[in-house]
């Protein structure tokens, strides 16, 4: 559980530094770190209204939603920690539960008869789609290079020990973060703070949503957020913490643990500050233009494939 625990750690106060970043360099005061957590609270403590027109699912769509992302976690490692859940093809399941929570918020938009909600799973569902293909070829070839189907193999097989391996990480490192804003919908395929349903992605989704199921998909946004943050981390583990170090050697356990927990939050908030430092300097790409952004970071996923085809003299 030591993964789920730097996760739940980090959506504390993730959104937050990016709120925070964006207001410093739009020369504002920006609300507190916490705020956004304030709010979920706030959320959680009142009651949820539900409109005639809609079924069941439109109940437990917010539910599920964030019971996929419970699981999704439950499958990813930190520096020989496995995930409660790992087992190999996890990467696979790992897709998949977080595709299907969001299946069921497409059923739920769809479930309101807006024609709006309508048009907002209508792009989430194409969104979706021309980035799994990405996620998977990174995956897919990282799996191959170190002959492991489980995340937590891969990443200890994991070593950026050369030129080759260390563009790797970069890449990876690039694809991961441009995934993450693509599944969160922030810009530049969609802006969280939009006000315009013509123009909205997730925002648009949930106007129907209130109460303690709305508090439910902003921190699961949160926790979606630290998770690849996680993975990201995963990267740099075995660059920046040496097996041999103080820590490990005092003899008690629990205290090798603390160079991994400061690692951790360190490449956490520097993912929050680079996700405000993006947004921060970039417009809202136009809507017929996000098909073509997504899609190309298949082409960045296959520079990986080949690096991997060249590290295992497989080219």
């Amino acid at each position: 559980m030591f993964p789920f625990l730097l996760i739940f750690i980090s959506s504390l106060f993730f959104v937050g530094i990016i709120n925070r970043v964006r207001s410093r360099l739009c020369g504002r005061k920006g609300p507190g770190i916490f705020q956004a957590l304030f709010d979920i609270w706030r959320l959680f403590n009142k009651s949820t209204i539900y409109s005639r027109d809609t079924s069941f699912i439109f109940q437990i769509a917010p539910t599920v939603s964030f019971a996929s992302i419970i699981c999704a976690i439950l499958v990813v490692p930190f520096d020989g920690h496995a995930g409660f859940l790992s087992f190999e093809g996890d990467f696979i399941f790992f897709a998949y539960i977080l595709a299907t929570g969001k299946f069921f918020m497409i059923l739920s938009a769809l479930d309101t008869g807006s024609p709006f909600e309508g048009m907002g799973a209508n792009r989430e569902a194409l969104y979706s789609m021309l980035v799994e293909p990405a996620f998977f070829i990174l995956i897919g070839s990282l799996a191959m290079l170190t002959n492991n189907t489980s995340f937590f193999d891969i990443f200890n097989a994991l070593h950026a020990d050369s030129s080759v391996s260390a563009f790797l990480v970069i890449l990876a490192t690039y694809l991961i973060f441009q995934i993450t804003l693509i599944e969160n919908s922030r810009l530049p395929v969609d802006d969280p703070k939009t006000h315009l349903e013509l123009t909205m992605v997730h925002e648009v989704m949930i106007l129907d949503n209130s109460g303690f199921d709305l508090g439910l998909l902003l921190y699961g946004n949160s926790l979606k957020f630290a998770m690849y943050g996680l993975l990201i981390a995963n990267f740099f583990h075995d660059l920046i913490i040496p097996a041999d170090n103080f820590f490990s050697n005092a003899g008690v356990a629990w205290l090798a643990d603390i160079p991994k927990i400061l690692l951790c939050l360190i490449v956490q908030v520097i993912f929050a500050a680079a996700v405000g430092f993006s947004e921060s300097f970039r417009s809202r790409a136009p809507m017929r233009h996000n098909p073509q952004i997504i899609f190309t970071l298949t082409a960045v996923a296959l520079l990986v494939f080949f690096s991997v085809l060249i590290i295992s003299n497989k080219l």
